[in-house]
């Protein structure tokens, strides 16, 4: 659902980028709270995975296809706050090297994409992971699903306000919100499965699960207390290698090999804006001519190669913004060390 170039007129697209820009901000800050030595790496790690889940579309509907947008995967794995960060890192990628999304749309998408996919997604993650007493998969599975026609549903409204075409509100609403509904399926299928995955694996590393796993105490006749299942710190980072290699693994796997057999069917928002006229305000992108645009078909690079490379920028610039966001949490507690 990446918002091309010409979709938003000057006001909506300025407004956008500073709601976006005051949102990473904020992120920025919180992020102090989720991130130490051990997670930031997860972090850059959990931003290439999304964009080379991204790359894969999937069939939804006839002549219609999806993608994984991420935002409540990445607010259950490394928490709400960084969870934006990894979105707006994925999306300037993308927008500047790739020309997938508009450079004057990238606020609009880190809005539409990041921020409300990442609130959304979190706040359906707490209230059902409260419900049902910590299943942490159904919980990320009902995130997911929620998040996505949510913000189908926010770019439709910001639409409505500053969108350079006339619509029918309601009538795209519900185009939106329906194609957005069964792309949210295969969204949720996707998040649950690799939040499940690396519960199996490292738990410790889910930041949605932290704390709902509580310890059992069993009191002796003579008052003694024993803890049978005390929850276990988070690993030292000599044991977290093993889990980063092979998640950077999986992921070119993805990019490199996997985005071979993705659907080349428009996308929801596409096939939406063609079949409500308003496709054509879509304007020519800055940097459509660069190489790795269109993923590569534009330079003639394979879209694995161009993958592969998308994946090692996101994995370098994300693995940088969560190290650098850690180093300033971690000076006090340096400094009391």
């Amino acid at each position: 659902m990446h918002v091309p170039d010409g979709f938003f007129n000057a006001a909506t697209s300025l407004s956008a980028g500073v709601v976006a820009a005051a949102g990473v901000a904020v992120c920025l800050r919180g992020a102090r709270r989720e991130l130490d030595d051990r997670t930031a790496p997860m972090a850059g790690l959990v931003a290439a995975f999304i964009f080379a889940v991204q790359m894969l579309n999937f069939p939804v509907a006839a002549g219609t296809s999806g993608h994984l947008l991420g935002g409540a995967l990445a607010a259950i794995l490394v928490g709400p706050y960084t969870g934006v960060l990894c979105m707006a890192v994925v999306l300037l990628v993308q927008g500047v090297f790739f020309a997938d999304g508009g450079l004057t749309a990238l606020g609009i998408n880190v809005t539409i994409m990041g921020i409300v996919t990442v609130l959304v997604g979190w706040g359906v993650f707490k209230l059902v992971t409260g419900l049902t007493r910590g299943k942490v998969v159904v919980a990320a599975f009902l995130a997911a699903l929620i998040s996505v026609p949510a913000s189908a549903l926010a770019f439709t409204l910001l639409f409505w306000i500053g969108g350079t075409a006339p619509i029918e509100v309601g009538a795209v609403a519900a185009a939106m919100g329906g194609v957005h509904v069964l792309i949210g399926i295969g969204e949720a299928v996707i998040t649950a499965l690799t939040v499940g995955a690396v519960l199996a694996v490292r738990p410790d590393l889910v930041y949605g699960a932290r704390g709902l796993a509580k310890p059992l105490v069993l009191r002796g006749s003579a008052g003694s207390t024993t803890v049978v299942n005390e929850p276990q710190p988070v690993a030292a980072s000599g044991g977290l290698k093993p889990f980063l290699w092979g998640g950077v693994g999986v992921t070119l796997v993805l990019a490199g090999l996997v985005s071979f057999f993705a659907s080349s069917s428009p996308d929801g928002l596409e096939a939406v804006a063609e079949t409500h006229g308003f496709s054509g305000q879509a304007a020519d992108h800055a940097l459509g001519g660069s190489p790795l645009a269109d993923y590569g078909d534009v330079g003639g690079i394979p879209v694995g190669i161009a993958g592969i490379i998308g994946v090692g920028l996101v994995l370098v610039i994300g693995g940088l913004v969560a190290y650098l966001s850690r180093g300033r949490a971690k000076t006090g507690d340096r400094a009391r060390a």
